[in-house]
């Protein structure tokens, strides 16, 4: 099944756009999970809005018009697709981005839209010249963006290694998974992985287990693969099925039982 985590009522979303994922360059594999590319061809039909459901992670976008560096969008974000276009970005790591900002915690993104020139002077405003240059062209976009990336590009230090050891630990763990726990594995204090989300991601290590739990929740209720309610709350690590419907709700926007409702009758249109 193709991956559609973050994607909300992902068959209403393949019925408007194509989305296609690209590696970084080997160089950058440490700091860029990938880049991606959207495009839609809707016509006159209308504009649709795509929900998303946000990794923990920030973004370098260019999109019609615009080009900017995403924070992490604490809750569901809405994105308006029109006639016909292509958005580009790059994917950084959850605790990439931070390195190429050094001294600055990634937290101060959270919830803004901010253009590269903002961050980074005269380079950014030039970056954002490049990618105006290659609308529409992803060689051409992605070319511009790796190469000013590998001119800034940092080691990954112990902090972002502690970060990307214990993200991969939360993408494989089991759902009862506590951060206590995850600190006791990786041999740290729970202050000092705090402290190292914080700085790093954005957001804490409680708040991206949560992200994560959500995203396979509704992953599997989208594709019909989940039980009652009871079954839904235990297999994402709850004890309490009111506790997993509150949680499911204030970050889908919608009840578990109401998502997947609203997912079966997508996928019969």
């Amino acid at each position: 099944m193709e991956a559609t985590r973050a994607i909300l009522e992902p068959a209403v979303g393949r019925a408007h756009f194509t989305l296609e994922r690209l590696r970084p360059s080997a160089d950058l594999a440490g700091h860029v999970e990938r880049h991606w590319i959207v495009r839609w061809e809707l016509g006159d039909d209308g504009p649709f809005v795509q929900r998303i459901l946000p990794h923990p992670c920030v973004n370098l976008v260019a999109e019609p018009g615009r080009s900017a560096v995403w924070g992490i969008p604490l809750s569901v974000s809405e994105h308006r697709l029109e006639r016909s276009g292509t958005t580009i970005g790059t994917k950084f790591r959850p605790g990439g981005f931070a390195a190429f900002l050094p001294g600055t915690s990634v937290s101060l993104l959270n919830d803004r839209v901010v253009p590269p020139r903002e961050l980074f002077g005269a380079a950014g405003a030039r970056l954002e010249r490049d990618l105006a240059a290659a609308a529409g062209d992803p060689g051409a976009h992605i070319a511009a963006v790796e190469s000013f990336l590998l001119a800034r590009r940092p080691r990954v230090d112990r902090r972002q290694a502690l970060v990307q050891a214990v993200v991969a630990d939360m993408l494989e763990t089991e759902p009862s998974t506590t951060v206590a726990t995850l600190a006791r594995r990786h041999v740290v204090s729970e202050r000092t992985l705090q402290r190292a989300f914080r700085d790093a991601v954005g957001v804490g290590p409680k708040w991206v287990l949560k992200r994560y739990r959500m995203h396979v929740a509704a992953e599997r209720i989208a594709a019909g693969e989940a039980g009652d309610g009871a079954a839904r709350a235990r297999d994402h690590g709850y004890f309490d099925q009111s506790h997993f419907t509150r949680d499911f709700t204030a970050q889908i926007g919608l009840a578990p039982g109401a998502y997947a409702r609203a997912c079966a009758a997508a996928a019969r249109v």
